[in-house]
Protein backbone atom coordinates (compact mmCIF):
# COMPACT_ATOMS: atom_id res chain seq x y z
CA UNK A 1 0.00 0.00 0.00
CA UNK A 2 1.64 3.17 -0.73
CA UNK A 3 1.06 6.33 1.58
CA UNK A 4 -0.02 9.33 0.22
CA UNK A 5 -2.54 10.65 2.67
CA UNK A 6 -0.43 13.37 4.79
CA UNK A 7 3.21 14.12 5.31
CA UNK A 8 3.79 12.79 8.47
CA UNK A 9 3.16 9.29 8.31
CA UNK A 10 6.96 8.65 8.77
CA UNK A 11 8.94 9.14 11.73
CA UNK A 12 11.81 11.17 10.97
CA UNK A 13 14.65 12.25 8.84
CA UNK A 14 17.83 9.84 9.36
CA UNK A 15 19.70 13.02 10.56
CA UNK A 16 17.25 13.92 13.14
CA UNK A 17 16.97 10.34 14.37
CA UNK A 18 21.39 10.18 14.67
CA UNK A 19 20.80 13.69 16.27
CA UNK A 20 18.50 12.52 18.93
CA UNK A 21 20.46 9.03 19.55
CA UNK A 22 23.47 11.21 20.03
CA UNK A 23 22.27 12.88 23.56
CA UNK A 24 20.61 10.05 24.88
CA UNK A 25 23.00 9.40 27.58
CA UNK A 26 23.17 13.30 28.00
CA UNK A 27 21.46 14.72 31.10
CA UNK A 28 19.93 18.53 30.39
CA UNK A 29 18.23 21.02 32.13
CA UNK A 30 14.13 20.72 31.52
CA UNK A 31 11.57 23.05 29.91
CA UNK A 32 14.25 24.25 27.11
CA UNK A 33 16.63 25.60 29.45
CA UNK A 34 19.51 23.51 27.55
CA UNK A 35 22.49 24.63 25.35
CA UNK A 36 21.29 22.20 22.54
CA UNK A 37 18.16 24.42 22.25
CA UNK A 38 20.08 27.51 22.83
CA UNK A 39 22.42 26.62 20.03
CA UNK A 40 19.47 25.84 17.52
CA UNK A 41 18.09 28.97 18.22
CA UNK A 42 21.07 30.54 17.04
CA UNK A 43 21.06 28.36 13.85
CA UNK A 44 17.36 29.51 13.23
CA UNK A 45 18.16 33.33 14.17
CA UNK A 46 21.00 33.41 11.72
CA UNK A 47 18.58 31.95 8.75
CA UNK A 48 16.10 34.23 9.24
CA UNK A 49 18.63 37.13 9.52
CA UNK A 50 17.65 38.42 13.03
CA UNK A 51 20.05 37.93 15.87
CA UNK A 52 17.53 39.29 18.16
CA UNK A 53 14.45 37.16 17.75
CA UNK A 54 12.79 35.16 20.58
CA UNK A 55 12.15 31.67 19.92
CA UNK A 56 9.94 28.87 21.12
CA UNK A 57 9.92 24.82 21.00
CA UNK A 58 6.55 23.30 20.63
CA UNK A 59 5.51 20.18 19.98
CA UNK A 60 2.41 20.56 17.31
CA UNK A 61 0.39 22.51 15.07
CA UNK A 62 -2.88 22.81 17.11
CA UNK A 63 -0.97 23.62 19.84
CA UNK A 64 1.20 26.11 19.33
CA UNK A 65 -1.72 27.80 17.39
CA UNK A 66 -3.92 28.02 20.11
CA UNK A 67 -0.26 28.82 22.77
CA UNK A 68 0.25 32.00 20.17
CA UNK A 69 -3.48 33.19 19.31
CA UNK A 70 -4.34 33.55 23.30
CA UNK A 71 -0.64 35.05 23.84
CA UNK A 72 -0.92 37.79 21.30
CA UNK A 73 -5.20 38.33 21.04
CA UNK A 74 -6.43 40.73 23.81
CA UNK A 75 -8.88 38.76 25.95
CA UNK A 76 -11.99 40.72 24.66
CA UNK A 77 -10.62 39.90 21.09
CA UNK A 78 -10.84 37.30 18.38
CA UNK A 79 -8.40 35.96 15.61
CA UNK A 80 -9.31 37.32 11.90
CA UNK A 81 -8.82 34.53 9.18
CA UNK A 82 -10.20 33.07 6.23
CA UNK A 83 -12.96 30.45 6.37
CA UNK A 84 -10.52 28.17 5.08
CA UNK A 85 -8.25 28.45 7.86
CA UNK A 86 -7.15 25.49 10.01
CA UNK A 87 -8.39 27.32 13.42
CA UNK A 88 -11.66 27.62 11.79
CA UNK A 89 -12.15 24.26 10.52
CA UNK A 90 -9.76 21.88 11.36
CA UNK A 91 -8.68 22.42 15.14
CA UNK A 92 -11.93 21.30 16.78
CA UNK A 93 -12.53 24.90 18.64
CA UNK A 94 -9.22 25.04 20.29
CA UNK A 95 -9.03 28.61 19.97
CA UNK A 96 -12.75 29.31 20.94
CA UNK A 97 -11.61 27.17 23.76
CA UNK A 98 -9.17 29.44 25.42
CA UNK A 99 -11.60 31.85 24.62
CA UNK A 100 -10.77 33.84 21.04
CA UNK A 101 -13.93 34.17 18.59
CA UNK A 102 -12.63 33.57 15.15
CA UNK A 103 -13.65 35.81 12.88
CA UNK A 104 -13.80 34.67 9.27
CA UNK A 105 -13.38 36.49 6.04
CA UNK A 106 -13.21 35.15 2.66
CA UNK A 107 -11.06 32.72 0.88
CA UNK A 108 -9.64 32.75 -2.00
CA UNK A 109 -8.09 29.64 -3.07
CA UNK A 110 -7.43 29.17 0.84
CA UNK A 111 -6.05 32.62 1.28
CA UNK A 112 -6.87 36.07 2.69
CA UNK A 113 -7.08 39.15 0.12
CA UNK A 114 -5.91 42.07 2.00
CA UNK A 115 -8.77 44.69 1.02
CA UNK A 116 -11.05 42.49 2.13
CA UNK A 117 -9.32 42.07 5.38
CA UNK A 118 -9.49 46.36 5.25
CA UNK A 119 -12.89 46.50 4.62
CA UNK A 120 -13.48 44.03 7.69
CA UNK A 121 -11.70 45.83 10.47
CA UNK A 122 -13.07 49.16 8.86
CA UNK A 123 -17.02 47.97 9.13
CA UNK A 124 -16.45 47.17 12.42
CA UNK A 125 -14.82 50.29 14.11
CA UNK A 126 -17.54 52.18 11.93
CA UNK A 127 -20.62 50.18 13.96
CA UNK A 128 -21.70 52.68 16.78
CA UNK A 129 -21.97 49.35 18.60
CA UNK A 130 -18.21 48.25 18.49
CA UNK A 131 -17.54 48.41 22.11
CA UNK A 132 -20.28 45.72 22.42
CA UNK A 133 -18.74 43.07 19.84
CA UNK A 134 -15.89 40.53 19.91
CA UNK A 135 -12.68 42.79 18.83
CA UNK A 136 -10.45 41.83 15.45
CA UNK A 137 -7.40 41.38 17.90
CA UNK A 138 -4.87 39.61 15.41
CA UNK A 139 -4.52 38.23 11.92
CA UNK A 140 -4.07 34.55 11.20
CA UNK A 141 -2.82 33.33 7.62
CA UNK A 142 -1.12 30.24 6.71
CA UNK A 143 2.12 29.95 4.21
CA UNK A 144 1.10 27.42 2.74
CA UNK A 145 -2.20 27.43 2.88
CA UNK A 146 -4.97 24.52 3.38
CA UNK A 147 -5.20 24.56 -0.33
CA UNK A 148 -1.33 24.24 -0.83
CA UNK A 149 -1.50 27.89 -2.19
CA UNK A 150 1.31 30.28 -1.47
CA UNK A 151 1.57 33.90 -0.79
CA UNK A 152 3.99 36.18 -2.44
CA UNK A 153 6.22 38.57 -0.77
CA UNK A 154 4.27 41.61 -1.57
CA UNK A 155 0.88 39.98 -0.90
CA UNK A 156 1.62 39.04 2.60
CA UNK A 157 2.96 42.59 3.03
CA UNK A 158 -0.04 44.23 2.20
CA UNK A 159 -1.99 42.08 4.63
CA UNK A 160 0.37 42.98 7.68
CA UNK A 161 -0.09 46.56 6.47
CA UNK A 162 -3.45 46.19 6.93
CA UNK A 163 -3.11 44.21 10.67
CA UNK A 164 -0.81 47.27 11.68
CA UNK A 165 -3.23 49.71 10.50
CA UNK A 166 -5.78 48.26 13.19
CA UNK A 167 -3.07 47.62 15.78
CA UNK A 168 -3.02 43.37 15.11
CA UNK A 169 -0.17 41.45 15.12
CA UNK A 170 -0.06 39.48 11.91
CA UNK A 171 0.73 35.79 12.97
CA UNK A 172 2.31 32.93 10.32
CA UNK A 173 1.71 29.32 10.76
CA UNK A 174 4.14 27.62 8.85
CA UNK A 175 3.39 24.10 10.05
CA UNK A 176 4.55 23.20 5.89
CA UNK A 177 6.83 26.92 5.18
CA UNK A 178 9.37 24.69 4.01
CA UNK A 179 7.41 23.17 1.35
CA UNK A 180 6.07 26.88 1.01
CA UNK A 181 9.21 28.37 0.76
CA UNK A 182 11.04 26.06 -1.96
CA UNK A 183 8.01 26.03 -4.12
CA UNK A 184 8.49 27.72 -7.79
CA UNK A 185 5.52 30.16 -6.84
CA UNK A 186 6.99 31.36 -3.77
CA UNK A 187 8.89 34.56 -4.19
CA UNK A 188 9.54 34.77 -0.58
CA UNK A 189 13.07 33.61 1.78
CA UNK A 190 12.95 33.21 5.69
CA UNK A 191 14.53 36.14 6.02
CA UNK A 192 11.41 37.66 4.25
CA UNK A 193 9.27 36.34 6.33
CA UNK A 194 10.66 37.72 9.46
CA UNK A 195 10.55 41.24 8.13
CA UNK A 196 7.22 40.86 7.34
CA UNK A 197 5.15 38.82 10.16
CA UNK A 198 5.10 39.61 13.68
CA UNK A 199 5.13 36.24 14.62
CA UNK A 200 5.33 33.16 12.94
CA UNK A 201 6.54 28.97 13.23
CA UNK A 202 8.66 26.93 11.44
CA UNK A 203 6.61 23.62 11.45
CA UNK A 204 9.41 20.57 11.97
CA UNK A 205 6.48 17.45 12.48
CA UNK A 206 5.33 17.97 8.82
CA UNK A 207 9.04 18.62 7.24
CA UNK A 208 11.19 16.10 8.67
CA UNK A 209 11.34 16.07 12.15
CA UNK A 210 10.05 13.60 14.57
CA UNK A 211 7.69 16.29 16.40
CA UNK A 212 7.91 20.15 17.05
CA UNK A 213 7.35 23.49 15.71
CA UNK A 214 9.52 26.30 15.86
CA UNK A 215 7.97 29.95 16.96
CA UNK A 216 9.88 32.95 16.14
CA UNK A 217 8.63 36.03 17.09
CA UNK A 218 10.74 39.22 15.19
CA UNK A 219 9.13 42.36 15.09
CA UNK A 220 7.74 42.26 18.11
CA UNK A 221 9.25 40.52 21.47
CA UNK A 222 6.85 37.31 23.07
CA UNK A 223 4.46 38.22 25.23
CA UNK A 224 5.52 38.62 28.77
CA UNK A 225 5.92 35.15 30.83
CA UNK A 226 5.07 33.59 27.64
CA UNK A 227 7.11 30.36 29.13
CA UNK A 228 3.92 30.65 31.68
CA UNK A 229 1.66 30.71 29.38
CA UNK A 230 2.66 27.75 27.42
CA UNK A 231 2.68 26.48 30.85
CA UNK A 232 -0.94 26.84 31.15
CA UNK A 233 -2.13 25.17 28.22
CA UNK A 234 -0.53 22.34 28.89
CA UNK A 235 2.15 22.80 26.04
CA UNK A 236 5.59 22.94 27.80
CA UNK A 237 7.44 19.86 27.24
CA UNK A 238 10.06 18.68 30.10
CA UNK A 239 12.07 17.07 28.15
CA UNK A 240 12.74 20.43 25.71
CA UNK A 241 16.00 19.48 24.75
CA UNK A 242 14.10 16.72 22.30
CA UNK A 243 12.97 19.56 20.43
CA UNK A 244 15.99 22.04 20.30
CA UNK A 245 18.02 19.20 18.98
CA UNK A 246 15.65 18.24 16.23
CA UNK A 247 15.68 21.78 15.02
CA UNK A 248 19.25 21.95 15.34
CA UNK A 249 19.95 19.17 12.95
CA UNK A 250 17.31 20.62 10.05
CA UNK A 251 18.64 23.97 9.77
CA UNK A 252 22.51 22.22 9.60
CA UNK A 253 23.46 22.36 5.93
CA UNK A 254 20.19 23.69 4.52
CA UNK A 255 18.65 20.13 5.55
CA UNK A 256 15.38 22.16 6.21
CA UNK A 257 14.80 23.14 2.73
CA UNK A 258 16.55 20.13 0.68
CA UNK A 259 14.10 17.91 1.84
CA UNK A 260 11.32 19.88 1.61
CA UNK A 261 12.48 20.75 -2.14
CA UNK A 262 12.19 16.53 -2.26
CA UNK A 263 8.24 16.73 -1.79
CA UNK A 264 7.44 19.76 -4.26
CA UNK A 265 9.48 18.20 -6.99
CA UNK A 266 7.98 14.90 -6.33
CA UNK A 267 4.56 16.76 -6.58
CA UNK A 268 5.01 18.71 -9.86
CA UNK A 269 5.45 15.38 -11.47
CA UNK A 270 2.35 14.10 -9.96
CA UNK A 271 0.48 17.59 -11.17
CA UNK A 272 2.24 16.42 -14.76
CA UNK A 273 0.81 12.91 -14.79
CA UNK A 274 -2.53 13.96 -13.63
CA UNK A 275 -3.01 16.24 -16.57
CA UNK A 276 -1.17 14.44 -18.79
CA UNK A 277 -3.94 11.79 -18.35
CA UNK A 278 -7.07 14.33 -18.39
CA UNK A 279 -7.60 14.15 -14.50
CA UNK A 280 -9.53 17.17 -12.96
CA UNK A 281 -7.40 19.11 -10.56
CA UNK A 282 -9.88 20.75 -7.62
CA UNK A 283 -7.11 24.04 -7.66
CA UNK A 284 -3.67 24.33 -9.27
CA UNK A 285 -1.09 24.51 -5.61
CA UNK A 286 2.23 24.63 -6.24
CA UNK A 287 3.20 23.16 -3.09
CA UNK A 288 3.37 19.81 -1.96
CA UNK A 289 -0.64 19.17 -1.56
CA UNK A 290 -2.50 18.55 -5.04
CA UNK A 291 -6.00 18.15 -4.77
CA UNK A 292 -7.76 16.73 -7.52
CA UNK A 293 -11.79 15.70 -7.90
CA UNK A 294 -12.17 11.91 -8.68
CA UNK A 295 -15.22 9.98 -9.78
CA UNK A 296 -16.19 7.05 -7.64
CA UNK A 297 -14.72 4.48 -9.90
CA UNK A 298 -11.85 5.68 -9.97
CA UNK A 299 -11.54 6.82 -6.28
CA UNK A 300 -12.59 3.30 -5.18
CA UNK A 301 -9.39 1.62 -7.71
CA UNK A 302 -7.13 4.08 -6.52
CA UNK A 303 -7.85 3.29 -2.91
CA UNK A 304 -7.03 -0.32 -3.14
CA UNK A 305 -3.73 0.82 -3.37
CA UNK A 306 -2.99 3.76 -2.31
CA UNK A 307 -3.80 5.59 0.95
CA UNK A 308 -5.03 9.45 -0.02
CA UNK A 309 -6.97 12.26 2.39
CA UNK A 310 -10.10 12.61 2.01
CA UNK A 311 -11.48 16.67 1.97
CA UNK A 312 -15.50 16.74 0.91
CA UNK A 313 -17.55 15.75 -1.65
CA UNK A 314 -17.77 17.40 -5.03
CA UNK A 315 -21.32 16.60 -5.48
CA UNK A 316 -23.33 12.98 -5.05
CA UNK A 317 -20.70 11.05 -7.62
CA UNK A 318 -17.74 13.06 -7.30
CA UNK A 319 -15.24 13.27 -4.22
CA UNK A 320 -12.18 15.84 -3.75
CA UNK A 321 -8.98 14.04 -2.44
CA UNK A 322 -5.54 15.27 -2.03
CA UNK A 323 -2.75 13.38 -2.48
CA UNK A 324 -0.20 14.62 -0.13
CA UNK A 325 3.65 13.99 -0.60
CA UNK A 326 6.72 14.90 1.64
CA UNK A 327 10.22 14.72 2.13
CA UNK A 328 10.33 10.79 2.59
CA UNK A 329 8.37 10.61 -0.70
CA UNK A 330 10.82 8.38 -2.94
CA UNK A 331 11.12 8.65 -6.97
CA UNK A 332 10.22 4.62 -6.62
CA UNK A 333 7.01 5.75 -4.89
CA UNK A 334 6.10 8.49 -6.68
CA UNK A 335 6.49 6.08 -10.36
CA UNK A 336 4.64 3.65 -8.53
CA UNK A 337 1.52 5.96 -8.10
CA UNK A 338 1.76 7.66 -11.23
CA UNK A 339 1.81 4.11 -12.95
CA UNK A 340 -1.60 3.74 -11.18
CA UNK A 341 -2.90 6.82 -12.30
Amino acid sequence: MLHFENDYSRAAHPAVLEALAAISDTPYPGYGSDEVCDHAKERIRKACGKPDADIWFLVGGTQTNQVVIDAITPPYAGVVTVESGHPNVHEAGAIEYSGHKVLTIPQHDGLMDADELDEFCATFYADGNYEHMVFPGCVYVSQSSEYGTVYTKEHLRRIADVAHKYDMPLFVDGARLGYALTSSACDMTLRDLAEIADVFYIGGTKVGAMFGEAVVFTNRKAPKHFLTVIKQHGALLAKGFLLGVQFDALFTDDLYFRIARNANEAADRIREALRDKGYTLTLDAPTNQIFVTLDEPTHARLEEHVLLGFMEKADDTHTVMRICTSWATTREETDRLIDLL
